[in-house]
């Protein structure tokens, strides 16, 4: 039990002596992504191997999170060179042992190649991947077992709490975060010092913090890497917010579907208590804290935080009319700190670092880095960091390796499911009513011709997207507009709680308006009333998940309206996606007459017949029959087109 700072300072020396410089590391990914991959049989086998085969005592094995080159999993790195090797299995194991550790061999089958070049790259830090990123709130994540306190206190753990508690009273800690910059990485980018001040001021003797860390957006996977490499990170970060506004009690809000973030936060929550980091009279200092987890059930409304505080609660998650907002009366009527994962990770490290150290990192109004999920149709998936200020080219095409197959980028979603333009006000509330109606709020799919866009708050929001909790779509030319639109609000649809007509209503009636597009049955004036019932849905739903939701259509229609004029007026559709304006044929100088795509036929539209007079079939195999498909039988299921190995099944 640590009694006071100089405890907590003679253990992390303590941590840092026990760990011999003089070993080799064997750092392995065991983040979800790397464990879909495998990477808990790679560690068992390590595990043993060094066990039995001489190396005890040489070198040791560290299972840590995300490194966040998911796309490449399962990932080994060996520390203190940097060697990385991709895609590792549990064949490979006495090589890396045997000849990279014993011999200082590489092996190369399990080095990266980069696409663009064909060079190989030995160390991680050299991979394009890496390269450009700056990995503050992640910088941990393969370095540390995020089952083991003792590796989070080697590296300087909990001594932003520790200078926190002892130095500065609640207006030094806001002043720090003021000074550096933070604002909220959860959706609106208001400045955290001034929520957080207006917490501290709030009247009222009960006090509590919240890490939202319901993370429901398709694709993101940013606070449940964090949670599960890193917990310590955030629970130091609560701790330093608690103490700022005067709080005794935090909550972790965390999706029912994440079980290993759940696990390790857990685990972390038990380590710090047992050291005397929460719980009663910490450090010898008079002040209280401690945290529980809350398991969300898996209802996106519940990343709104009056429906996240219902849920906390015991009740139906369904947002409320605000004010007061949570900074004021909160849980259980109580002033509320609310902050996302990424938003308490960084607090830690401002505190930890001073704020002139962060506030170097970013552009002069967005200071520090953001972590997104790169998804979608991109050659390196994946989690990364950056700076404030990177673009989205440097993004897509340096750190994210372009657009698989030779294709051509076409648009990137960002901001969720419902990301565009929210203004708030100085307490960080949504203020739907300045949204200029058809204007900036409209956007939230990005084209290429925004490609130079820097990423900090107010380019994107210029651009009429938002930075969002950080998710990062990417679509190319063989992505259609309209059935992406569709997509998301069939996902809000899902997910609207169903509280307010506009919300519940608006939603569902655009999607019906979406379907009968993309099923051929579209009409004049379809694209102009999706545009009223958008703006309308927009202005009047009660939370931001009404208030964002039209977004990526809207801004689908500013940025590719032929496409919604092709669907409609000429029963196409561009991208070859919305089966029901697709018409397929047989190209007679490309079929073999193999047969394939009859066979996977499920409606027998595939007919056989021979080559016309004078007509060219030069693939065609002697003693075989050309194929064509029969339009009144074809269902457009696309079976033959996926069939077919000669490319010549062709759709338009």
């Amino acid at each position: 039990m640590l009694r006071t700072r100089s405890d907590l300072e003679a253990l992390q020396a303590e941590c840092r002596k026990a760990h011999d410089p003089g070993l080799v590391t064997v750092t392995l990914c065991a983040g979800t992504g790397c464990r879909a991959c495998g990477s808990l049989a790679v560690g068992e086998k390590l595990a043993g191997a060094i066990a039995s085969n001489g190396f005890q005592g040489k070198v040791r094995l560290k299972r840590t999170g995300c490194h966040g080159f998911c796309e490449r999993g399962p990932l080994v790195v060996l520390q203190p060179s940097g060697v990385f090797y991709q895609r590792v299995q549990p064949k490979h194991v006495d090589d890396i042992l045997r000849k990279t550790i014993g011999e200082g061999a590489l092996i190369d089958e399990l080095l990266y190649v980069d696409p663009s070049s064909g060079s190989t790259i030995v160390k991680e830090s050299e991979i394009p991947f890496y390269k450009k990123q700056k990995r503050v709130i992640f910088g941990m994540n393969g370095f540390i077992d995020p089952e083991e306190i003792r590796d989070y206190l080697r590296l300087g753990g909990y001594s932003g709490f520790a200078r926190a508690l002892s130095e500065m009273d609640g207006e030094a800690i806001i002043g720090e975060i003021l000074r550096s910059g933070l604002r909220g990485r959860g959706g609106a980018g208001f400045p955290t010092g001034r929520k957080w001040d207006v917490c501290r001021k709030a009247r009222g003797d009960i006090k509590y913090v919240v890490c939202n860390a319901d993370e429901g957006d398709p694709g993101a996977f940013m606070d449940r890497s964090l949670l599960e490499g890193n917990p310590h990170r955030v629970i130091e970060g609560m701790l330093i917010g608690a103490l700022a506004v005067g709080a005794q009690r935090g909550y972790i809000y965390v999706r029912h579907e994440y079980p290993l973030a759940v696990k390790h936060v857990a685990g972390a929550i038990a380590q710090a208590r047992e050291l005397g980091l929460l719980g009663e009279n910490i450090l010898g200092t008079g002040f209280s804290f401690d945290v529980k987890i809350n398991r969300g059930g898996g209802a996106f409304v519940c990343g709104e935080e009056s429906a996240l505080i219902l849920s906390i609660q015991g009740e139906t998650g369904l947002p409320y009319q605000r004010p007061p907002y949570p900074a004021e009366a909160g849980l259980w009527g109580k002033p509320t700190l609310i902050n996302n994962v990424e938003t308490w990770a960084a607090a830690s490290i401002i505190v930890t670092e001073g704020a002139d150290w962060f506030n170097r990192i970013g552009t002069e109004t967005s200071k520090g880095t953001k972590v997104f999920s790169l998804v979608g149709k991109i050659n390196n998936t994946g989690l990364i960091e950056v700076p404030m200020g990177i673009t989205i080219r440097e993004v897509l095409f340096d750190i994210g390796g372009g657009i698989p197959e030779g294709h051509r980028f076409k648009a990137v979603q960002t901001g969720g499911p419902s990301g565009g333009t929210i203004l708030v006000d100085e307490k960080g509330a949504p203020i739907r009513a300045d949204m200029p109606a058809g204007g900036a709020a409209e956007h939230a799919v990005l084209p290429e011709s925004l490609l130079d866009l820097p990423i900090d708050y107010e380019s994107l929001t210029g651009a009429g997207s938002m930075m969002g909790s950080g998710g990062m779509i990417v679509m190319d030319e063989t992505s259609c507009m309209v059935d992406v639109a569709r997509y998301f609000l069939t996902f809000l649809t899902e997910e609207s709680c169903g509280k307010c007509l506009p919300c519940r209503e608006g939603i569902r009636q655009m999607l019906a308006i979406l379907d009968r597009i993309t099923s051929g049955r579209g009409q004049e004036g379809d694209i102009e009333l999706l545009e009223e019932l958008g703006g309308t849905v927009a202005e009047t739903s009660l939370c931001a998940l009404g208030g964002t939701a039209p977004n990526p259509l809207l801004s689908t229609i500013r940025y590719f309206r032929h496409e919604y004029v092709a669907h409609i007026r000429d029963k196409r559709c561009p991208a070859g996606v919305c089966r029901a304006l697709l018409t397929f044929s047989i190209d007679p100088r490309a079929c073999t007459g193999c047969g394939v795509c009859a066979r996977e036929c499920p409606s027998g539209a595939i007919r056989t017949r021979a080559p016309a007079p004078g007509e060219s079939a030069p693939k065609l195999r002697e003693g075989r029959l050309l194929h064509r498909v029969d339009p009144t039988a074809c269902t457009k299921c696309g079976a033959c087109f996926e069939a077919c190995k000669f490319q010549a099944v062709s759709k338009e």
